[in-house]
């Protein structure tokens, strides 16, 4: 009798479990995209090559605009993007206004609050200038002075680095739609900072800007797109889709176009 009750109350736990775990699998945003058949995404439209935002038109460009419109596809379902800037990408998340990001640098700061998928690409950060400043600048330690004003966009990964970086220069956090470089390119600063990626597309559209000749990058970051935490199903989806299209050679192709030279 006393085995008949213990395995009653197993089968219960394991039906509960089971009911549970399913209950979660539909919970998925993954389910919920393909019941509306949307996939929203959030992206700020200012990051160049990834992603770029067409006042005129309200379009967007990009690297991972490709990626989004190709993850659209093979989920069979629209495609929305959402605007946001870089000091409330995080918390669009969280309020469920997006279901994932385009791409943002894993951080420390950002995985206690949210999730990340596995990384497709790395950056690090390097110093702009203009190029009549380079005589000036040579090293990480030229720009780290009371004299010298620092631009970084607010909300990037890039803002808390300048404070560690330039402890006794003048940080000037730039808001969006406005952008570091630009505050560069009026005098208004010295060195902005950014990714090597976007430095070395910066210096082509600008002639008058450079990359100062430090003597090493900085900060090695993984990019991927950020999703929700606890949300197992969909991240596996996700994490399985870049393995194949990394394997298939999606990735390397967007890089061809998007990226040539870097």
């Amino acid at each position: 009798m006393r085995r008949h009750i213990i395995f009653f109350l197993l089968v219960i736990i394991a039906t509960v479990a089971f009911n549970t775990q399913v209950e979660a699998d539909t919970d998925s945003r993954l389910h919920q995209i393909l019941k509306s058949g949307e996939l929203r995404v959030g992206t700020t439209g200012d990051w160049n090559p990834m992603t770029v935002r067409d006042p005129a038109s309200n379009s967007y460009k990009g690297f991972d605009i490709d990626v989004m419109q190709e993850l659209a596809k093979d989920l069979g379902v629209k495609l929305t993007f959402v605007p946001t800037d870089w000091k409330t990408l995080v918390n669009g998340i969280i309020a469920n206004k997006y279901d994932m990001s385009t791409s943002a640098s894993v951080t420390p700061a950002r995985i206690r609050t949210v999730g990340f998928t596995k990384s497709y690409y790395q950056v690090s950060t390097v110093p702009l200038t203009l190029k009549n400043n380079l005589d000036k600048f040579k090293d990480w330690g030229d720009i780290d002075k009371p004299s010298v004003t620092v631009a970084v966009t607010l909300g990037t990964s890039q803002e808390q680095q300048v404070k560690k970086f330039f402890p006794n220069a003048k940080i000037n956090s730039i808001e969006a739609p406005a952008r570091d470089f630009q505050e560069v390119l009026a005098g208004r600063a010295q060195v902005s900072v950014t990714s090597n990626l976007e430095a070395s597309l910066l210096t082509q559209a600008h002639q008058q800007l450079a990359v100062v000749r430090v003597s090493e990058t900085r900060t090695p970051a993984d990019l991927a797109f950020i999703v929700a935490q606890g949300d197992q199903v969909w991240l596996n989806y996700l994490n399985h889709w870049i393995t194949i299209k990394l394997n298939r050679g999606f990735f390397e192709e967007l890089k061809r176009k998007w990226m040539p030279g870097v």
